[in-house]
């Protein structure tokens, strides 16, 4: 199956297109330019496959959480796709391809993601599976649901902050910092997309983003009613 996955949920775009020849794969990192970079990639994707983006079967993208702009251009740009390719959507949770690769780590894996106002975006995963669902927490609150009696690793692009405040809180925990916490999921995005289509069938994820909170914006529209 010919998939492409957008993943703009962080300042770290990453494209990845999985075809009969394989999974090919592209990043930039550096300052968030993702509404002027994300089609430029995934053509040069495109063309490093020598693949006509006429023949995908399926656009992914991240559902959440992660920045509010970036979700909003992962989901545009996918759609507009899905709309002109007649092909489905699928947008899969951006905690679950941050913890996808670390599904083997003999404990709990929690990846973290700076939501601001003190809060993080944040779940807890054992063995690949999400035992909390997605949250918008505080690390105080993210410390009264970590376990004392096993091995933590955090990833995700805010975890050596995270991880430093959380053992200057409870220095007992175990805890270690996963050493490419900052990269992109492109290809696990491509993994999880084919895997919720399989579940699914043909039902697209047209919705839009899942953000765990109100915007800046909206906050001050209600504030202001």
């Amino acid at each position: 199956m010919n998939i492409l996955a957008l993943d703009t949920a962080t300042e770290l775009l990453s494209v990845a297109l999985r075809n009969s020849e394989g999974t090919f794969y592209t990043e930039m990192d550096g300052p968030p330019r993702h509404s002027e970079r994300l089609m430029e990639l995934a053509d040069q994707l495109c063309a490093q496959a020598r693949f006509d983006r006429r023949a995908l079967n399926l656009v992914a993208c991240m559902a959440g959480p992660g920045s509010f702009t970036g979700l909003r251009i992962g989901f545009s740009a996918a759609k507009g796709i899905a709309t002109a390719l007649q092909i489905p959507l699928v947008a899969v949770p951006t905690l679950d391809c941050m913890a996808l690769p670390l599904a083997m780590w003999p404990g709990v894996v929690v990846p973290l993601m700076d939501a601001k106002k003190k809060c993080y975006f944040s779940a807890l995963y054992r063995g690949g599976v999400n035992l909390t669902g997605a949250m918008d927490l505080e690390l105080q609150r993210l410390l009264e649901l970590l376990p004392r009696n096993e091995p933590i690793l955090v990833t995700g692009p805010d975890a050596p902050m995270a991880a430093s405040a959380l053992k200057d809180l409870a220095p007992e925990l175990r805890l270690s910092v996963d050493g490419a916490f900052r990269r992109g999921h492109g290809r696990e995005l491509v993994h999880l997309a084919l895997e919720r289509f399989q579940e699914r069938g043909g039902e697209e994820d047209s919705a839009g983003p899942e953000y765990l909170r109100k915007s800046d914006a909206e906050l001050s529209r209600e504030n202001a009613v």
